[in-house]
C-alpha cells in the first residue's frame, strides 16, 4: 500500500517538473495557435546567436510593449530595444498576450479585451506559419513554403539595425523622451522626391529640416531620380541611400553592434558599442548644430549652443515655459495681445542675432525698418517679424512672421528680430527680462511613465493547468464537469474602456451618450451619400458634430472599424479636422468630431462670405492638410472625395479637410491600389483614371480633384454635372486652360492682368494680388491635367503657392 502511494507521488512530481522546466525555457518559435504571456517572464523569443531577444518590455508602471532588445544589458542594466509593436498603445503586465493565430494573423491582445491592441493583419494558407527571430533582430512570420508573411524590418520605429533597409514603406520617428517610448515629433522618411529628409511634425506645424530645406536636392548632394528608396547601414560602418547620400562611421570596420536611431532631439545618430565598457559610442551624427533642428526648444522660445551646454533654451522676453518639465511646449506671452482694431498700441523689442526659421506672413525685399514696422502693426496675426541685410543683393529684407518657432541666437548672425509687445508692456527693466532663464524641472520625475488603467479583472487561469493536473492523478471527473460548465455559461461582462481611450486618444461613446448630446438627432447641419451629421453638445460642454454612418456603409465588423479609426487618431495636424471620438454599438457606427463655426467651403463659396485673402488661405491650408496625408502618415491616406463641402472653416476661416475617415489607406509606395472595387468621390470632381480599370489609382487622384475646387473658387463655375464620365468640371477645366493659353500666345503689357480678370468670379467684391492669382490658377490647372504623371504632389503645389513659382 505505502509502495502503491510513493510510485503516485513519485509520478506527480514528474509530471510537475517536467511542466515547470517545459514552461521555463523560452520557444524557439512561436506556432499557429499559441501564444506568449506578458504574465510569464520565461515566454520570449530569442536569436539563435543569443544576441536580441523579444518578448514583452516594461515601459512604466504596469504597462508592457512587445519589443526587440540587445539580449544583453549595457553596464547600467539598461536594455536597448530596437523595434516596439505598440509603442503607443501599451499593454497591462497581467493577462495580456501575443497570439498567433489559426489562421496565421498575429494579434496582440490587452488584458484579455475583445479587440486587438495590434495586429499584423496577415493570413497562411498553408497553415504552417510560424514566428521567429533571426540574428540580424528581424522578427518575421515564416510559412512552411519558406515565403514571409510579416517582417519587423518592414515597420521599424525608431532604430535601424546591421543590414537593416529603410524603404519607401518604412520611416523613424523618435520616441517622446528618454523615458517615453510613444511616438515623438520627429521623423526619418524618404519623401515623395525619392530624398531622404528629417521632418517636424509637431501639434501644430510640420516642416522638412535636413538636408537644408533652403537648398536644392542637387545642392544638399542628393539626387531625385533614384530607381527605388531605400537605405541601409552596413557591419562596417557605411551608410548608403539611394538619394546618393553616404557615409562612413568614425569606427569604420567590421562591428556587428551598430545601431541607427531618431533620437528623442530630432537628431539621427550611429551608435557603435563598446564591448568592454558596455557603453554605445556616437560614431556620426547628422546635425552637428543642433539648434537648427526644427522644434527643438517650442514656440516663443530661442535655442543656442553653449560649452556648458548641448543645446540650451530660453523664453523670449515677457513670456514663459508652458510646461516646466518638457521645452517642447515652448513659451507663452505674460501678456495680452492688443485687438487687431489697437494695432497702433503694439511696440517691437529690438533681439539683434535671432533669427525664426519659417512662417512668414510675408516677404517684402528692399523695405524700410518703418514700412515693416507698420505692416506687421496691421496684420492681427504678426508676431514680429525679420529684418536683416542680404549681403548678395545689397537690400534689407523684412520678414512678417505669424508664428515664432525654430529660434535660433548666435552673435555670428547678422539678422534681428523685432518681437510685438504691447506699449503698456514694454518697460526700463526690459536687461533684467533679457537675462532672465527658464530651466527645466526634473526634480521628481519618474525613469518610467505611469499609466492609468481601468480594466475587468476575469478569474486567474494560471492555476487551471495544475487543477487539470491534480484532477487527473486524483480523477475527480466531476469537478472538472463543473468548473468546465460554469465558464461556459457564466454571463459575459462588459469591460470597461479606460485604458483604451487613453492609449488611442479617442472616446469611446455608447449609442445613448450621443443621442443625448444631440437631443435624439434634433439638429442636421450636413448629409451626404453615406452619412448624416448632427449638431451635438458633450457632457464636457464641447460642441461637436457627430457623424452617423448609414447602415449600408457601416456593415463592416466592429473590429475593422475601430482599426481605420485608430489609425486616423494618428492624423495630426493643424488643416485636418480632429476626431475626439467614436461609437460602434451593432449597426450604429458614428464618428464624433470637432465643430466648425463657419460650415464648408461649399456654403460660403454660394453665400460669398469669402474675400480674395481667405481664398488664397483656404487653398493653402488645404493643400498642406492633403500633403500631410498623402506623404507624412505612417499609413499614406487617399482622401478619394475632395470637395468643397469637404472643406470645412474653422472660427478664423482656417480650413480643416474633413471627411478622411475610413475610406483608403494606400500603400506608402503610392503606388496603383488593386483593392479599390469600384469609384469613389463625388461626380464633378473624380479624376479621369476613376472611369478606367486599367488605371492605378493614386493619391493624384486627390490632386486633382483639389485642381478642380481651386478652379470652382476662382470662377465661380460649378464642375458638378455633365455625363458619367465628367462633363462640366472639363468644360471649366478647358475654358480657362485656353484664356490661360491665349494670353501666352498675344503679346502685350496688359494682357497678364486681362486674362486673370477674364476668369475670376467677379461677384466677389474686393482687391486680390494679381500675381499671387496668377499662380493660384495655373497651379490649379497643372493639378486638374488629364494624365496623373503630369499633375504635382500636394507638397509642390504647397510650395509652389508659398513661393509663386510653378512648375
Amino acid at each position: 500500500m505505502i509502495n502503491h502511494l510513493l510510485l503516485h507521488l513519485l509520478i506527480i512530481v514528474s509530471l510537475i517538473l517536467n511542466l515547470v522546466s517545459s514552461s521555463s525555457s523560452p520557444p524557439t518559435a512561436l506556432k499557429l495557435d499559441s501564444s506568449l504571456s506578458v504574465d510569464n517572464k520565461n515566454d520570449f523569443l530569442i536569436s539563435p546567436d543569443g544576441v536580441f531577444t523579444a518578448g514583452f518590455y516594461s515601459v512604466g508602471d504596469n504597462a508592457f510593449c512587445f519589443a526587440i532588445w540587445f539580449t544583453k544589458p549595457l553596464f547600467n542594466n539598461d536594455q536597448t530595444v530596437v523595434w516596439m509593436a505598440n509603442r503607443d498603445t501599451p499593454v497591462n503586465g497581467k493577462g495580456s498576450k501575443l497570439s498567433l493565430t489559426k489562421t496565421g494573423n498575429l494579434m496582440l491582445h490587452d488584458a484579455h479585451q475583445d479587440l486587438p491592441i495590434w495586429t499584423t493583419r496577415t493570413r497562411d494558407l498553408t497553415n504552417s506559419a510560424e514566428l521567429k527571430l533571426n540574428n540580424s533582430g528581424n522578427l518575421y512570420l515564416e510559412s512552411k513554403d519558406g515565403e514571409i508573411l510579416w517582417q519587423s524590418f518592414g515597420s521599424p520605429t525608431d532604430t535601424l539595425v546591421t543590414n537593416q533597409p529603410l524603404t519607401k514603406d518604412g520611416v523613424l520617428v523618435s520616441s517622446r523622451s528618454r523615458t517615453n517610448h510613444s511616438s515623438g515629433f520627429y521623423k526619418l522618411i524618404f519623401d515623395n522626391d525619392n530624398v531622404l529628409r528629417l521632418v517636424y511634425s509637431g501639434p501644430k506645424v510640420t516642416g522638412v529640416y535636413w538636408p537644408n530645406p533652403e537648398l536644392r536636392a542637387w545642392d544638399a548632394g542628393r539626387s531625385t531620380y533614384g530607381s527605388e528608396r531605400t537605405a541601409t547601414i552596413d557591419r562596417f560602418g557605411r551608410f548608403i541611400s539611394s538619394d546618393g547620400w553616404f557615409f562612413n562611421t568614425t569606427d569604420d570596420g567590421s562591428q556587428p553592434m551598430r545601431r541607427l536611431t531618431m533620437d528623442v532631439d530630432g537628431n539621427v545618430r550611429v551608435y557603435s558599442l563598446d564591448e568592454g565598457n558596455r557603453i554605445w559610442v556616437v560614431t556620426w551624427q547628422a546635425i552637428a548644430q543642433t539648434c537648427t533642428i526644427h522644434g527643438s526648444c517650442g514656440e516663443n522660445s530661442t535655442c543656442s549652443n553653449e560649452r556648458n551646454y548641448a543645446r540650451k533654451c530660453t523664453c523670449l522676453p515677457y513670456h514663459k515655459m508652458v510646461n516646466r518639465t518638457d521645452w517642447s511646449y515652448g513659451c507663452e506671452p505674460e501678456f495680452r495681445s492688443s485687438s487687431c482694431s489697437d494695432g497702433d498700441q503694439d511696440g517691437f523689442l529690438r533681439l539683434p542675432h535671432f533669427d525664426f526659421y519659417g512662417y512668414d506672413l510675408k516677404y517684402l525685399p528692399n523695405t524700410t525698418l518703418d514700412v515693416c514696422m507698420e505692416e506687421c502693426r496691421n496684420m492681427c496675426n504678426c508676431k514680429g517679424f525679420q529684418y536683416k541685410f542680404d549681403k548678395k543683393q545689397g537690400i534689407f529684407l523684412c520678414y512678417p512672421k505669424f508664428l515664432l518657432l525654430n529660434g535660433f541666437g548666435s552673435v555670428s548672425f547678422n539678422g534681428t528680430l523685432y518681437l510685438k509687445v504691447p506699449r503698456s508692456t514694454l518697460s526700463s527693466n526690459y536687461s533684467m527680462k533679457s537675462v532672465q532663464t527658464d530651466e527645466l524641472n526634473c526634480s521628481g520625475m519618474p525613469r518610467t511613465v505611469q499609466l492609468d488603467r481601468v480594466y475587468d479583472k476575469r478569474k486567474e487561469q494560471g492555476s487551471i493547468r495544475f487543477l487539470l493536473l491534480f484532477t487527473y492523478v486524483f480523477g475527480i471527473f466531476e469537478i472538472i464537469c463543473i468548473v468546465y460548465f460554469f465558464y461556459k455559461t457564466r454571463k459575459h461582462i462588459t469591460k470597461p474602456e479606460g485604458y483604451l481611450q487613453v492609449a488611442s486618444g479617442f472616446e469611446r461613446f455608447t449609442y445613448a451618450d450621443l443621442k443625448s448630446a444631440s437631443e435624439n438627432f434634433k439638429t442636421e447641419i450636413g448629409r451626404g451619400g453615406g452619412a448624416v451629421v448632427y449638431k451635438g453638445t458633450l457632457s464636457d460642454n464641447r460642441v461637436a458634430a457627430i457623424k452617423c454612418l448609414k447602415e449600408s456603409d457601416s456593415n463592416q465588423g466592429e473590429a475593422e472599424f475601430l482599426a481605420e479609426v485608430s489609425t486616423l487618431g494618428r492624423l495630426n495636424h493643424m488643416n485636418l479636422i480632429n476626431i475626439w471620438g467614436y461609437c460602434a454599438e451593432g449597426k450604429h457606427k458614428m464618428l464624433v468630431y470637432e465643430y466648425m463655426e463657419n460650415g464648408s467651403l461649399a456654403e460660403n463659396l454660394h453665400a460669398n462670405k469669402l474675400d480674395w485673402d481667405k481664398r488664397f488661405e483656404v487653398a493653402v491650408g488645404t493643400a498642406k492638410g492633403l500633403a500631410y496625408l498623402h506623404e507624412e502618415c505612417l499609413e499614406w491616406v487617399l482622401h478619394c472625395d475632395v470637395k468643397p463641402h469637404n472643406i470645412l472653416l474653422d472660427h478664423d476661416y482656417s480650413p480643416k479637410v474633413a471627411d478622411f475617415g475610413l475610406l483608403k489607406f494606400l500603400d506608402r509606395d503610392g503606388n496603383g491600389n488593386s483593392e479599390f472595387t469600384k469609384a469613389r468621390g463625388t461626380r464633378g470632381y473624380m479624376a479621369p483614371e476613376w472611369f478606367f480599370v486599367s488605371l492605378p489609382i493614386t493619391s493624384k487622384v486627390d490632386v486633382y480633384s483639389y485642381g478642380v475646387v481651386m478652379l470652382e473658387m476662382v470662377t465661380g463655375m460649378s464642375p458638378q454635372g455633365g455625363d458619367q464620365h465628367g462633363g462640366y468640371e472639363r468644360l471649366m477645366v478647358r475654358w480657362v486652360r485656353e484664356k490661360v493659353a491665349a494670353a501666352a500666345s498675344t503679346d502685350g503689357c496688359g494682357e497678364i492682368s486681362k486674362w486673370i480678370e477674364e476668369i475670376v468670379d467677379s461677384r466677389v467684391k474686393g482687391e486680390y494680388d494679381r500675381i499671387r492669382m496668377g499662380t493660384l490658377i495655373k497651379v490649379a490647372l497643372q493639378c486638374a491635367e488629364e494624365q496623373k504623371d503630369a499633375r504635382p504632389t500636394m507638397s509642390q503645389v504647397v510650395d509652389m503657392l508659398l513661393h509663386g513659382d510653378a512648375l
